[in-house]
């Protein structure tokens, strides 16, 4: 492992920062996610954010984006790492709030995240990436995408959420949400209750069509039990990181060519989904079965073979 430190980065803001990363203070030891270099950056506006980087340097750029939840990190995107790094220069950031990157009490939203990707791809990656999303992460993608395009040489979009016919709470109710989120104790209270094992074990399993591995519980558990994990998590629990009417204001506007990887998910719908697909000849959608949101750890081989053949296309 090495870490940056004294780095001075472009926040994409005309501004720069130094990172001095002191160690951060841990409740349960955190060990890596990946076995790959860990490094950081950071800018004024974002703060410390850390990432995975492995394989060879002169291979084509990939990045890859976990999801968001109570407890998510780099390891989510483990099967597709360990399999592209031995030919792909592969970048797996922790998305700020998770894993190793700064997790204090600010405002997260849509903007935030989506910044983050473009001061990422800027800073550290350099040159155009095929990225990947997983799920809520792949809205955060696409809003990079609409404001950058020129970093993205495609986006690949795992099980993502904005294709639900449903509406989303008004931000009013999101507000309140999030208030009695951070009420003293009972926030806390409430995120101690979803992090235990045992709760992490009951919502991977519906995501999951056999049983889904301990390592991913365990790893799970180590990276929402660090100190001040619960901030980004409330935002996401009180709704406030999702787009209102992603299909229409997000994905329907992205010029570069997109691949979905889908099936059943226990959380999102797909209702838009063909429809979209239908009219942009720029968007591919491969179904997964059978899997139940997170089809890259149960069909690895099927996930592969599809974004091979989409990227062999683009070429």
């Amino acid at each position: 492992m090495s870490v940056v430190t004294g780095a001075r980065v472009d926040d994409g803001f005309g501004q720069h920062t130094r990172v001095d990363e002191a160690p951060m203070r841990r409740q349960v030891e955190l060990p890596e996610a990946l076995e790959a270099t860990r490094d950081c950056f950071a800018t004024s506006h974002l703060k410390e954010i850390s990432y995975y980087v492995g394989g060879p340097e002169d291979g084509q750029p990939l990045v890859l984006l976990h999801s968001i939840n109570a407890a998510p990190s780099a390891f989510e995107m483990k099967p597709l790492y360990d399999h592209y790094c031995t030919t792909r220069r592969v970048y797996v950031p922790e998305l700020p709030g998770f894993g190793f990157s700064d997790r204090s009490d600010r405002p997260y939203s849509p903007e935030l995240y989506a910044n983050a990707i473009n001061a990422f791809l800027t800073n550290v990656v350099q040159k155009p990436a095929d990225v990947i999303a997983f799920s809520l992460s792949s809205e955060f993608a696409a809003r990079a995408a609409l404001s950058a395009s020129e970093r993205f040489l495609s986006l690949s979009l795992l099980s993502p959420t904005g294709f639900s016919a449903r509406k989303l709470p008004s931000g009013g109710v999101g507000r309140a949400m999030h208030g009695v989120f951070t009420l003293p104790g009972l926030g806390q209270g409430l995120y101690r209750l979803l992090t235990k094992r045992a709760s992490i074990r009951y919502f991977l399993q519906r995501s999951y069509v056999g049983k889904p591995p301990e390592a991913m519980v365990e790893y799970a558990y180590a990276t929402s039990h660090q100190v001040d994990a619960r901030h980004a998590p409330y935002r996401f629990l009180a709704g406030q990181l999702f787009s209102r009417e992603a299909t229409e204001t997000l994905y329907a506007k992205l010029q570069v060519p997109v691949l979905v990887l889908y099936d059943r998910d226990a959380n999102v719908g797909f209702d838009l989904l063909p429809a979209l697909v239908a009219s942009h000849p720029n968007w591919t959608a491969v179904r997964i079965e059978p899997t139940l949101g997170i089809p890259h750890w149960e069909r690895t081989a099927d996930c592969v073979a599809a974004l091979d053949a989409f990227w062999a296309k683009q070429d």
